[in-house]
């Protein structure tokens, strides 16, 4: 099944506001791209993922247009996650994929063995007809991951309580949906105890998301992040 994921990259800048009371300007700027990085390094490595699409207006993320598999497009009005998404997925149906996984580009944990699992369950789930699968945040609420068979299932709504509008949306497009949590994508990054807790998950876990442990162990040693105790 020809699956696409989309990458939605706000400009670098912009990113991250809610960490300022905890890390400093430029190692702020320097986390979110390390960390978009460690994701397109785990879709890379994700089989099943034909194509990663990343919408974006950032110019630092240029580079990765020259990869395979990746197709960068622009995101010329960054008026959120959920429209930079609809771009992603407008490209993919006109592309034939059969099927797009969302995913946000501040979950550096990822797995491609988890998400691999994910794909072939669903797969496996075809001829049940149209699905949706949201995949939670690990405050239950929002929405880390979206699977779309076909990419036009429900339109994305990303954002505070996404978690229950997704399966609202589903529900009224009357397409089966399922939530499904995967550990690697509970934690996305919005705050110092975000921070805090992906830390304490990459020190029991070795290997991946090498870029953000560079950039996290780099502002460590120059005092650059001020809480990674989960307090902040």
């Amino acid at each position: 099944m020809r699956t696409a994921a989309i990458l939605p990259v706000k400009s670098f800048a912009r990113a991250k506001q809610r960490l300022r009371a905890s890390v400093l300007e430029a190692l702020r700027r320097e986390l979110a791209e390390a960390m978009v990085a460690d994701v397109l390094a785990a879709l890379e490595r994700t089989a099943g993922i034909e194509r990663t699409i990343v919408v974006t207006r950032e110019p630092r993320v240029a580079g990765a247009a020259g990869a395979p598999g990746v197709l960068l497009l622009e995101d010329a009005a960054e008026s959120g996650q959920s429209d930079a998404a609809a771009i992603g997925i407008a490209r993919a149906r006109a592309d034939g994929f059969e099927r797009v996984l969302c995913v946000p580009g501040d979950c550096p944990a990822m797995d491609p063995l988890e998400l691999e699992r994910l794909l072939a369950a669903d797969a496996a789930a075809a001829g049940e007809g149209p699905a949706v699968t949201v995949i939670p945040d690990r405050h239950g609420s929002g929405t880390n991951g979206l699977l779309l068979r076909p990419p036009g299932a429900i339109a994305p709504s990303f954002g505070p309580g996404s978690c229950a509008r997704h399966q609202a949306l589903a529900a009224a497009c009357a397409v089966r949906c399922t939530v499904q949590a995967l550990p690697s994508l509970l934690l996305d990054v919005d705050t110092g105890a975000d921070l805090g807790a992906l830390r304490t998950r990459l020190s029991e876990r070795p290997g991946g998301a090498a870029r953000t442990r560079i950039a996290l162990d780099a502002g460590e040693r120059a005092g650059g992040v001020a809480a990674l105790s989960g307090r902040a």
